[in-house]
C-alpha cells in the first residue's frame, strides 16, 4: 500500500542512555547514523567480583614490585620500579611457572608493546577457559600497584550500582540500534538475557535512593517491549517478580539462573562487541562482561554474518537455556494448521458440473458444423481437475465457517472462472513464457491518489482520494450506468461519504459491491450497482490502513493504527473477531485461499497469520529489518510473500512458518505497495515506490545476485499519454484510445537484458541494488509510483500509479 501520511501519529521508542561521569558516551549523536568501531585504547578498567571476599585481580593482573635489592648469582642488582622489570625469575633459578604466571608475562609483554587489541582477546579467552572474568589491561610496572588499588575501588563503588547496570544495557541496546544491518541480528539476540539478568539484578540490589520494586518494575516496564514478540510468553512468566524472594521460588527465574543462555555468534560481531565494550567502561562496560561470563555461553562461530539468513533472526534450536522451549517462535509455529481448498457446498458442485456438461456439448457441436478441431481439454475436466480431492488432514471442515446459502450468481461466476481458467496463459520462470503488464497512469491527481484497486473481472478500477471521495473507472472504455431512474451514465463515478482520505479498497468476487476504508476510523460498503454507500462499518479507535473481502465475498477484514486486525461480515455492523498481537500498526491484511485464515503485516516488522474461527495466531514470521508494507498468499496457499519499507520482498512456507528466500532488487529505502501471484503460483510481480514493477521467479531457489543484473536498469515501458481537453480531471489510460490517454503494456521478454542506454537514463535516479537471481524482469514507469499490481484470471498483469513527473 502507498505510505501513510507523515502527520499521522506513531508509535515510537528511544530511550536515552547518559554517558558516565568523567567518560564520553560510546553511542553517536545522530541517532540513524551507523557505528564505526574507533581504534582501541589501551586502558585499565575494573575486574567484576566473583567471591563475597572482594574482586579478584583474574589471570595475569597487577603485581606489586619487593622493596629492597638483591644479588642474583653475581649478576648485579634487581630494583624495584626499574623499567623492563617483568617479574621474570633470573637466569639459572630452579623455579617453575603457572599457567597464570605464563599468561601474566604474555599480557605484561603486550602490554609494554601496545598490543592492546591483542592483549584484550587474550585476557577474555583466558578467562573464559578458567571461568573467570577477565582481568584489566596492565600498562607499566611502575603503575601496577596503584591501578590495581584504583581498580579494586572504582568495582566496589561502581558495581553495587544499580543505576550503572541499567546504563550498561541502555548503552548496548543503543549502540547495536545503530549498528550496522549485517551485525544487528546477532547482537539483537544478546540484548534479551542481559535484559533478564539485569532485572534480577535490580529486584535483588536496591537503590539506596529509591525502592527496588519501583526501579526493577520502572526497567522492566520500559524495556521489556523489545523482546515481546520473540519472547513474550518468558515475559509473562517474569513480569510478576518484585522481590528477591520470588527469584528463589518463580521457575522461570530459576531456569534463567542456574543455567547458562546459549548463543550462536560470529567471530566478526564477537570482535566488534569486545571492542565496544571495553571502550564503554564508564558507561557499564565491565559489567556487561560479567553478565556475558557468569550467564551467557557464546558459541563462536567461523562463518560470515549474514542479515538475509533466517537461522540469524531468531532463536536457534541449539540456542537459549537447554530444554527450555516455552515461547519461543519455533514452537509457536508448530500449531497444526489446514491450508487446503475450502470444500464446496455438494450441491453447487453437481449444478456447475451440470451447466459446464451444457456448455461442452454446445461448444463440441459449433465446433462440428464449423468443422474446427475442438479444445483438447473440456470444461468439466477443467473443473475437475481445479477441484481435485486433498487429504482430509489438510483440508479444512466446511462447518468451521459459516456461509450464506449459494445462489445462482455464484453458479455463474464459477463457470466463468473455469472458462477463463483454460483460456489463460501459462506462465512460468523461462523467459519464453514470462508474464505481460499492462499499466495504467492516472494524471493530474494532484499527490491525492492514495490507493488503487482492480476489480477480480477486470472490468472496473477504483482509487482512494485524500480528498474523501472514491472514484471508479470502467476499464473497458464504456460510460457507468447506474440502475437508479435518472441516473446519467459517466465514464468515472464519484463515491461520496467519507470524512478523511481513503487508504483502501476492495472489490468483491463477483464485482457488485466495493470496501473502502478511511482515516475517519471506519469502512464503508458501496453498490457497484447504485453507486451509493449501503453500510458504514465502525469500530476501530484509531485510522483505518487497509480492507480486504474474503474469497467466499461474505466475510472481510481491516488493518488499523491502533495494532489491532478485525473480522468482519457484510451483514453485521459490529467486528466478529478482534487479532490483537502486534505492537504496531497493522499496515496490511488479506485472506489465505481458503477464507479460513487471515493474515497481516505491520511496522513492528512481522507477519502473522490468524485462525479465524478461534481469533488466535497461528503463525509468527520475524526476518524483515523495515515496515511490512504489502503481502500476498500464493493460489495454493502454501506460501506468502510479503514486502517491507527497504525494498525487499520475503517469501514465507506457512506450513513451518520458516524463511524460504529474500529477494532483492527495489531501490533500498523505497517501500514495495503490492505483490501479486500468477495462478499458477510460479511467478511473483511487485510493485515499488521506486517507478517499478518486478517480475520474481517463485520456485528459484538461490539468492545470489545474477551476473550483469542490477536493480533498477532494466527495459522501460514505453507507451504515451495523449492531451486532451476532457473535463475529467482525474485521466487513466485505458485498454481503448478513447481520446484521453493510451496504456502503457510491456512483455518480460523486453526486459530481460539490461543496455547501456538504459543505463544512462538512470543517472537521476538513485544508485540501484544488485538484484538476486530471482528477478526475471523489470519495468521501469515514467516518474510514477506504482501503487498495485493485479494478476487476472488470464494471467495478464494489470499495473497502476499515479504520475509524479509535476509538482
Amino acid at each position: 500500500m502507498p505510505p501513510k501520511p507523515p502527520s499521522t501519529p506513531g508509535f515510537s521508542q528511544t530511550p536515552s542512555s547518559a554517558a558516565g561521569s568523567g567518560g564520553s558516551s560510546s553511542t553517536p549523536a545522530h541517532p540513524h547514523a551507523p557505528m564505526v568501531p574507533r581504534a582501541a585504547i589501551p586502558q585499565s578498567y575494573p575486574s567484576t567480583p566473583t567471591t563475597p571476599g572482594g574482586p579478584h585481580t583474574g589471570a595475569g593482573g597487577p603485581s606489586t614490585a619487593t622493596a629492597g635489592a638483591g644479588s642474583v648469582g653475581g649478576s648485579g642488582a634487581v630494583t624495584p620500579g626499574t623499567p623492563g622489570n617483568t617479574g621474570v625469575a633470573p637466569v639459572g633459578s630452579q623455579s617453575t611457572y603457572t599457567q597464570a604466571d605464563l599468561n601474566r608475562i604474555v599480557l605484561e609483554y603486550l602490554g609494554k608493546k601496545g598490543y592492546s587489541k591483542t592483549e584484550q582477546m587474550l585476557r577474555m579467552e583466558s578467562s573464559n577457559a578458567m571461568g573467570r572474568t577477565p582481568s584489566p589491561p596492565s600498562t607499566s610496572n611502575d603503575s601496577r600497584t596503584s591501578n590495581g588499588t584504583a581498580t579494586n575501588n572504582l568495582l566496589k563503588s561502581t558495581t553495587d550500582d544499580p543505576q550503572l547496570y541499567i546504563r550498561a544495557y541502555v548503552s548496548l541496546r543503543d549502540w547495536i540500534e545503530t549498528s550496522l544491518d549485517l551485525f544487528k541480528p546477532e547482537l539483537r539476540k544478546l540484548l534479551f538475557p542481559i535484559f533478564v539478568h539485569t532485572f534480577f539484578y535490580l529486584i535483588q540490589k536496591p537503590d539506596r535512593d529509591s525502592p527496588a520494586t519501583s526501579l526493577a518494575r520502572k526497567f522492566f516496564d520500559t524495556y521489556s517491549g523489545d523482546h515481546s514478540i520473540l519472547h513474550g510468553h518468558d515475559l509473562q512468566l517474569l513480569s510478576g517478580l518484585t522481590l528477591p524472594e520470588h527469584l528463589q521460588e518463580n521457575e522461570t527465574a530459576k531456569l534463567y539462573r542456574e543455567n547458562k543462555y546459549r548463543l550462536n555468534i560470529s567471530r566478526t560481531t564477537f570482535d566488534l562487541l569486545l571492542h565496544f565494550l571495553d571502550e564503554n567502561e564508564r558507561n557499564g562496560g565491565p559489567v556487561t562482561i560479567r553478565l556475558i561470563n557468569q550467564y551467557i555461553e557464546t558459541n563462536i562461530t567461523t562463518s560470515r554474518p549474514d542479515r538475509n539468513d533466517a537461522r540469524n533472526q531468531t532463536i536457534g534450536d541449539d540456542e537459549g537455556i537447554p530444554g527450555h522451549i516455552t515461547g519461543r517462535e519455533t514452537k509457536f509455529n508448530q500449531q497444526a494448521v489446514k491450508l487446503g481448498m475450502f470444500p464446496m457446498d455438494e450441491r453447487m458442485v453437481k449444478e456447475v458440473e451440470l451447466q459446464l456438461k451444457e456448455e461442452d456439448s454446445r461448444s463440441q457441436q459449433e465446433h462440428d458444423e464449423l468443422g474446427v478441431v475442438p479444445e483438447s481439454r473440456t470444461l468439466l475436466q477443467e473443473f475437475q481437475d481445479l477441484h481435485k480431492p486433498e487429504p482430509e488432514s489438510d483440508t479444512p471442515v466446511r462447518d468451521i465457517l459459516p456461509l450464506p446459502p449459494f445462489k445462482g450468481a455464484d453458479v455463474e461466476a464459477e463457470v466463468a472462472a473455469i472458462k477463463d481458467a483454460r483460456s489463460r496463459l501459462k506462465i512460468g520462470p523461462i523467459q519464453a513464457s514470462s508474464p505481460s503488464v499492462c499499466m495504467y497512469t492516472f494524471h493530474n491527481t494532484y499527490d491525492g491518489l492514495n490507493c488503487l484497486e482492480f476489480s477480480e473481472d477486470s472490468t472496473l478500477v477504483a482509487g482512494g482520494f485524500a480528498d474523501s471521495y472514491v472514484k471508479v473507472w470502467s476499464l473497458k472504455g464504456e460510460k457507468l450506468q447506474s440502475v437508479v431512474k435518472g441516473s446519467t451514465p459517466s465514464p468515472s463515478q464519484r463515491l461520496v461519504g467519507h470524512a478523511g482520505p481513503i487508504y483502501g479498497a476492495s472489490f468483491s468476487p463477483d464485482n457488485r459491491y466495493l470496501l473502502t476504508c478511511s482515516e475517519d476510523k471506519s469502512a464503508r460498503l458501496w453498490s457497484m450497482d447504485t453507486h451509493t454507500a449501503l453500510v458504514s462499518y465502525k469500530g476501530h479507535n484509531h485510522p483505518v490502513w487497509d480492507v480486504t473481502f474474503s474469497p467466499n465475498g461474505h466475510y472481510f477484514a481491516t488493518a488499523s493504527h491502533d495494532q489491532t486486525a478485525r473480522l468482519w461480515s457484510c451483514d453485521h455492523i459490529y467486528p466478529l473477531r478482534i487479532f490483537a498481537g502486534h505492537v504496531s500498526d497493522v499496515d496490511c491484511v488479506t485472506f489465505h485461499p481458503n477464507s479460513t485464515y487471515v493474515l497481516t503485516g505491520s511496522s513492528d516488522k512481522s507477519c502473522r497469520m490468524w485462525d479465524v474461527a478461534k481469533g488466535t495466531p497461528v503463525r509468527v514470521m520475524l526476518s524483515h529489518h523495515a515496515p511490512v508494507s504489502s503481502i500476498c498468499v500464493s493460489p495454493d496457499g502454501r506460501t506468502l510473500a510479503s514486502g517491507a519499507d527497504d525494498g525487499s520482498i520475503i517469501l514465507w512456507d506457512l506450513g513451518t512458518g520458516k524463511q524460504i528466500k529474500t529477494m532483492r532488487g527495489h531501490d533500498r529505502n523505497t517501500s514495495v505497495y503490492s505483490l501479486s501471484f500468477s495462478r499458477e503460483g510460479t511467478v511473483l510481480v511487485s510493485a515499488g515506490a521506486d517507478c517499478s514493477v518486478r517480475v520474481w521467479n517463485v520456485k528459484g531457489g538461490s539468492t545470489l545476485p545474477a551476473d550483469g543484473v542490477v536493480g533498477g536498469i532494466a527495459a522501460a515501458v514505453t507507451g504515451t499519454t495523449a492531451s486532451s481537453g476532457a473535463t475529467d480531471s482525474d485521466k487513466i489510460s485505458t485498454v481503448i484510445s478513447n481520446g484521453v490517454a493510451t496504456t502503457s503494456t510491456g512483455s518480460a521478454a523486453d526486459a530481460s537484458a539490461p543496455s547501456q542506454k538504459q543505463g544512462a537514463s538512470m543517472i537521476g535516479r538513485p544508485v540501484p541494488v544488485v538484484a538476486t537471481a530471482d528477478q526475471m524482469a523489470a519495468f521501469m514507469t515514467k516518474k510514477t509510483p506504482v501503487y498495485k499490481v493485479k494478476f487476472t484470471r488470464r494471467n495478464l498483469c494489470l499495473a497502476g500509479g499515479a504520475f509524479m513527473g509535476t509538482s
